[in-house]
């Protein structure tokens, strides 16, 4: 009996077992926690009570692994939100306010990290079933330099070893590949970290009445500026509730009081986060993570690597969450498995080198998103600007500002950042002009409020802001 083991039973690991489920005739999955038996947050998830967006590229992937599951339907039948880029979203960015369009498009899944993560992993365990999930904890791995044959699960005084033809690893941030890859004596593993220091704050607030179709709201941060940079997001969640994210690079940390999580909103370059949860219940208090570098392990690179082992999702690339690409590249880097399995069986040598190259690959744009801005921020630690990435930042800065009022442009844009195509994208003739030729529509000093949207702010503001600002 053919049998494949994964580490990890986060979105990345359930995901993996979804890819690997037609391939073999049984797939265990091992997470050292508990896991809950509803939606809610789990141990060993450093960023589970911080705001999460599903982007189109993952749920695309998603729903190619387990198109049995109707992942879209099963996740708003549970209460999350599917949001229109194009439509559904107030944006302020570096280089002013997004326009909204008519176009419904470029849609995300915004919920809890704890709903969608337990939403997914029913849909994988029921609609596979051959998927098992067992709570225990991986030592390391058995074989040699040239192939992995198991995994050493339990504990160092009783261990027991659980054979398989393939292992992934996709058991998040706290990876030990390296170490494990060093018992086997594969050594030099090269690695990458860029660290901006960035600090998250989260808050969870019950969704005013008649706010229930507010759009998404960001202040985006700013790295043109030479200082730290300061965000804000409101999410629309399950059960009537908004969550509210605070992000700081170092020195522009977000504070975990009520009135400084305030007043950091209100100072943003616009307050209307600030207005909009001055008058919003707080259902929570104010949880803050710092686990929030980018982090890449090139072991595209291993000259020789083994056969039975691939490593997906956190455990190669932490993206700053900033960006909201994580749990699309976990999804993302478990369907280039799918792919290459649907051609060769498991075992096949020279299998998992292939999938471990194809899987740097699915990482390298998400990376290139969030290395090339953050390294611009003060005080970042590990970031390296070169000639190509200021040429490059220089161009995509031009586009952002076109697409603020150029639906070309910005389309252009949301099909990179929600990983649904790559930088090539960017370098199609339609989008190299709509960059040159700029936005067609004259910049916002606002944001672009339907009027029950700007007279459900001005109601909900119980601070100075509106008032500052002519309302």
């Amino acid at each position: 009996m053919s049998r494949a083991v994964v580490i990890g039973a986060g979105l990345g690991g359930v995901m993996a077992a979804a890819a690997l489920s037609p391939a073999v005739d049984e797939v265990v999955v091992l997470d050292r926690d508990e896991l809950p038996d509803g939606p809610e947050h789990r141990r060993g998830l450093p960023q589970g009570r911080h705001a999460h967006l599903l982007m189109p590229g993952g749920l695309d992937a998603m729903e190619e692994l387990i198109p049995k599951a109707g992942v879209r339907e099963r996740l708003l039948a549970a209460g999350a939100h599917e949001i229109s880029l194009s439509s559904g979203m107030l944006a302020l960015t570096p280089e002013g306010w997004f326009h909204r369009w008519r176009h419904d498009s470029h849609h995300m899944i915004t919920s809890s990290r704890a709903l969608l993560d337990w939403a997914v992993r029913t849909a994988v365990v029921e609609c596979t079933g051959n998927v098992e999930i067992r709570t225990v904890q991986a030592l390391g791995l058995t074989g040699d330099a040239g192939r992995v044959h198991g995994v050493r699960t339990g504990s160092p005084e009783q261990q027991e070893v659980l054979d398989a033809d393939l292992v992934v690893d996709a058991s998040g941030r706290g990876s030990r590949i390296v170490t494990w890859l060093t018992d086997l004596g594969i050594t030099g593993i090269e690695e990458t970290r860029v660290d901006t220091g960035l600090v998250n704050a989260t808050r969870v607030y019950r969704t005013p009445p008649g706010a229930e179709d507010f759009p998404l709201t960001m202040v985006q941060a700013d790295p043109y500026l030479g200082r730290p940079g300061r965000s804000a997001l409101i999410v629309p969640i399950e059960d009537g509730r908004w969550m509210v994210s605070l992000a700081g690079t170092r020195g522009g940390e977000p504070p975990a009081d009520p009135d400084g999580f305030l007043l950091y909103t209100l100072d943003l370059p616009h307050p209307i986060v600030g207005r909009l949860i001055s008058g919003a219940e707080p259902l929570t208090d104010i949880f803050v993570s710092h686990s929030t570098s980018n982090s890449r392990r090139h072991l595209e690179r291993v000259r020789d690597w083994p056969d039975g082992l691939v490593v997906l999702g956190d455990a190669l690339a932490t993206l700053n969450p900033a960006y909201g690409q994580g749990m699309a590249v976990a999804a993302l880097g478990a369907q280039v498995l799918g792919r290459h399995l649907a051609q060769a069986h498991p075992g096949t040598p020279g299998l998992s080198r292939k999938v471990q190259r194809a899987a740097a690959a699915v990482v390298e744009t998400a990376w290139s998103i969030a290395v090339s801005q953050d390294s611009m921020y003060p005080e970042v630690r590990g970031g390296r600007r070169r000639a190509v990435d200021r040429v490059a930042g220089r161009y995509t800065r031009r586009l952002t500002k076109a697409a603020t009022g150029s639906y070309v442009a910005a389309s252009a844009l949301w099909d990179v950042t929600g990983l649904r195509a790559g930088p090539a994208r960017l370098l199609r003739p339609s989008t190299v002009l709509a960059a040159i030729g700029g936005p067609s529509l004259p910049p916002l000093s606002e944001p672009p409020l339907t009027p029950r949207e700007r007279e459900l702010l001005d109601a909900l503001d119980t601070t100075s802001a509106g008032e500052a600002l002519g309302r």
